[in-house]
């Protein structure tokens, strides 16, 4: 795959929605050691309101797949609904009908910049950060040496899953996990692991736009 098409991108959140739904109870049970215990069902509410939006009202751009999965978001409760409405907004922001790994790539650090800014988090800090900047970054570094968007991607899930295990060792310095302080060793970060769970779902065959 060179450039990501519009049924590309609805067949990638729909992938995310599946596995959230999949993974639906560890993300609760990880929320419930670090935070309150509402992430697996503010993720998966949020998504299977990306998945009606699109299906209701079909786009006819990747970035306007992103756009309803940031408005989908952006209308539920939680830290992470703004989080990943603010996220999925920027990256929404990305235009053509193809977009290319140095498109998303572009997208995605403007969409990362952004939460870590509202959300003053770095990577460290043990939040969705920590997979959402090794995963941009991997896919910037992709698309700037020539490689296929397809091959970006596949270098992104793997930074994002990396990150997100990484968050495993860590002490919180952001969020609810600040709470519990040293119980949160040892617990991977919820919103780390949804945010490679989408880089993940990136690998997936089309639908019709």
């Amino acid at each position: 795959m060179t450039t990501l098409s519009v049924g590309d991108t609805r067949a990638w959140i729909d992938r995310f929605a599946d596995a959230a739904e999949d993974q639906f109870d560890s993300l609760t049970d990880l929320d419930r050691l670090v935070g309150d215990g509402d992430f697996g069902m503010n993720l998966r509410t949020g998504l299977r309101s990306a998945v009606q939006r699109l299906r209701s009202d079909p786009p006819t751009s990747p970035g306007e797949v992103f756009a309803r999965t940031s408005d989908a978001f952006l209308g539920i409760g939680g830290t992470s609904g703004p989080l990943l409405g603010l996220w999925f907004g920027r990256i929404g922001a990305v235009s053509g009908v193809e977009v290319t790994a140095t498109d998303l790539a572009s997208a995605l650090g403007t969409a990362t910049a952004a939460v870590q800014r509202l959300g003053n988090a770095q990577v460290g800090h043990k939040t969705m950060v920590d997979a959402m900047v090794p995963a941009t970054s991997a896919l910037t570094e992709a698309a700037v040496s020539g490689a296929t968007l397809s091959a970006a991607l596949s270098s992104a899930a793997t930074a994002a899953r990396l990150g997100a295990e990484s968050t495993r060792a860590m002490l919180a310095r952001r969020g609810r996990a600040t709470y519990v302080g040293e119980h949160a060793r040892g617990v991977e970060d919820p919103g780390a692991s949804a945010i490679a769970m989408f880089f993940a779902a990136s690998s997936y065959k089309s639908v019709p736009a």
